[in-house]
């Protein structure tokens, strides 16, 4: 699609949806907190569509109480697409629930040249006034300079009165939301190389960093976590992705040499994994069907992991990696579940 082809759409009144949102008993992980140093408040679970979770099920996630979404128009689009008519109702010019939701969305293209394309694509494929997260993907170990190129345009990206808002006004129409909160309230960036998230952590130009983190990739805790203060109100916000595994296999699976009868670890105790480690704010899933929604929810309102869970977990990880032999487990650290 040209940029040229976009015109200002009429604005559609969308179906009224459920306002009231759930409660969930308190725990030491609560399933709604501040996004770092934002003003936004997120759920623990956020609903990505790289899974190809459908519309309906998008929608039953926000009733349920889930409220970050993360949405891709140029990556893996043919699944994200698949949960676009969802965040158009969530989302869309017209909708009453706009201000519960938190929409990222993201584009993989590291130029600032076609930042602004990015963003017209967004607004046309949801129909939307603004998003709450704009964030530059699969940042790698050579996307140092590209990253920092493009992080010089976060003032012209957020806020209200900024440069991007007038190009989104003069192309997709002018809104009250719009002129409110801009095209782009905060910026993000998606890190590959743990080293470059380190070293943007404190600048004033990221207000959201998303890393990989699971029981088998841990390397994020000693570069991202460790550095930062949970008491401090400019830290920025952190979300994990990958909790449940990645190239090296799925971590539900139980990896060889565990012995018998050792707990084998859910989906959902693995997203509690990310959610026990310091300052982490959301941990993104990629699901599938709405099952999948109850029993992540569900799952972690236990709260956080035990420090002998936790203990657990790493060796459990470092199996799945082939970093530990069999012979060689701590077998006073296993945990045994029937």
């Amino acid at each position: 699609m040209r940029i040229a082809d976009l015109a200002p759409q009429p604005v559609a009144v969308v179906e009224d949806l459920r306002i009231n949102r759930p409660t969930f008993p308190e725990s030491d992980l609560s399933f709604y907190r501040k996004l770092g140093r934002t003003d936004l408040t997120v759920s623990c679970l956020g609903l990505g569509g790289g899974g190809g979770i459908s519309s309906q099920d998008t929608l039953y996630a926000f009733d349920q109480g889930i409220n970050f979404f993360f949405y891709s128009s140029d990556l893996h689009h043919f699944l994200y697409q698949k949960m676009a008519g969802g965040l158009r109702h969530l989302c869309g010019r017209g909708s009453s629930v706009r201000e519960q939701v938190v929409l990222a969305t993201v584009t993989y293209i590291k130029s600032p040249e076609v930042a602004a394309s990015a963003l017209f694509d967004q607004f046309h494929d949801l129909g939307i006034d603004y998003i709450d997260v704009l964030f530059w993907g699969w940042i790698g170990s050579n996307d140092g300079s590209a990253l920092n190129q493009c992080l010089q345009l976060s003032p012209d990206l957020r806020g209200a009165n900024s440069v991007y808002q007038r190009m989104i006004e003069r192309i997709a129409g002018t809104s009250e939301r719009l002129k409110k909160m801009g095209a782009v309230r905060y910026v993000g960036a998606s890190f590959h190389d743990l080293n470059l998230a380190h070293d943007w952590l404190n600048s004033s130009l990221l207000d959201v960093v998303m890393v990989r983190h699971n029981a088998a990739h841990r390397t994020a805790q000693t570069e991202v976590f460790q550095h930062l203060n949970a008491e401090d109100p400019n830290r920025p916000g952190i979300v994990t992705f990958k909790s449940a595994g990645s190239h090296t296999g799925v971590l539900w699976n139980p990896p060889k040499g565990l012995p018998g009868k050792c707990w084998q670890p859910t989906v959902p105790d693995l997203y509690r994994y990310s959610l026990s480690q310091n300052c982490v704010d959301v941990c993104l899933m990629g699901l599938q069907q709405r099952a999948e929604i109850d029993a992540a929810i569900a799952g972690v309102q236990p709260g956080k992991l035990t420090p002998a869970e936790l203990e657990y977990l790493k060796i459990y990880g470092d199996l799945h990696r082939d970093r530990l032999k069999p012979e060689d487990i701590p077998l006073e650290k296993l945990i045994y579940r029937t």
